[in-house]
């Protein structure tokens, strides 16, 4: 469920979301004084998270997050780049009759330095809405045919380095696609995840998180902080039985949501004031990304048949 930092030859902002569990356990040794939470009852079933294709009225929330519901348009958006790598990459594969290394299925990913509070208490830590499928892609030996499945967005496993050199040729052309996409506001959302690293170190979020070991102690839960709490989830969600594994989640994700509402309501005004004087420092680059971000999406969406969701509740 943890995932520090994702790399695809950019700097990204820190998100959590994934499985590392190396790091997980090596948080836990320093960080938790780990107590597994009482046992959850079981949950009433929660309808899953549901798409939305309803576009922000401004590209800045999408691009430049200040809050947790404004990275739904994030994730989207990061999903959607990815998605034109493989549909391009899928099409070049197509024309070439050559196949592409399987992929596994793209999923939407947290920012949990941005928690989206609302999402969590209602879903749990994990689980979001699922990534509809893309162009179909070509017949692959031992592959999915969905272009959703390809490969072609350029990191992790199923690179192309064992496949045929026009099915590597192909991955860098969806790469490209993708790059060239992303570099119309990967530098100045870049800038804007540094302007919002300090605020860590501000006297009132560290002030908000000191209530967080006793809110989450009231919930069965005993860590030292947020990192000792995403250690200890990641070692009940990896050892939960499957059957138990949803109530596990929405249970963690119902304490953290709780006791992380004092903090967000620190955090969250500090973040949009930053985003207002972030936006006047960086005004000529803000009316590019709003002139042309949109248009350059629905362009994309249009020639690969991809559609542009977001993770909604």
């Amino acid at each position: 469920m943890v995932r520090l930092a994702e790399t695809d030859g950019r700097r990204r902002f820190p998100v959590r979301g994934v499985v590392l569990a190396v790091a997980a356990l090596l948080t836990a040794a320093c960080s938790a004084d780990p107590a597994s939470p009482s046992a959850p009852a079981p949950a009433a079933r929660v309808a899953a998270a549901r798409l939305s294709a309803a576009l922000p009225d401004d590209p800045v929330r999408m691009v430049l997050p200040a809050t947790g519901a404004e990275t739904r348009w994030t994730q989207g958006l990061d999903v959607f780049v990815r998605q034109e790598a493989r549909a391009v990459a899928a099409s070049c594969a197509r024309d070439h009759g050559t196949a592409l290394p399987a992929r596994a299925p793209l999923t939407f990913i947290r920012y949990y330095e941005l928690p989206d509070l609302d999402f969590v208490a209602r879903h749990g830590m994990s689980e979001s809405a699922a990534v509809p499928a893309a162009v179909p892609g070509p017949v692959t030996t031992g592959a999915a045919t969905s272009g959703a499945s390809v490969s072609g967005d350029g990191g992790g496993s199923g690179d192309g380095s064992g496949a045929s050199a026009a099915a590597r040729r192909c991955v860098t052309e969806g790469t490209a696609a993708a790059t060239a996409l992303r570099d119309t506001y990967a530098a100045l959302q870049g800038r804007w995840f540094d302007t919002l690293v300090p605020l860590r170190r501000d006297p009132a979020v560290r002030e908000a998180l000191r209530t967080l070991p006793g809110c989450l102690a009231g919930h069965g839960i005993r860590v030292r902080d947020e990192n000792g709490f995403f250690a200890l989830a990641d070692i009940q969600e990896q050892t939960a039985a499957p059957d138990r594994l949803p109530a596990v989640d929405r249970a963690l994700g119902s304490a953290y949501a709780d006791c992380m509402r004092p903090v967000e309501a620190v955090r969250e005004p500090a973040r949009l004031r930053l985003r207002a004087r972030f936006l006047a420092d960086h005004a000529a680059e803000v009316r590019t990304l709003r002139a042309t971000l949109v248009p350059a999406l629905h362009r994309a969406a249009r020639e690969h048949g991809l559609r542009l969701v977001f993770p909604a509740p």
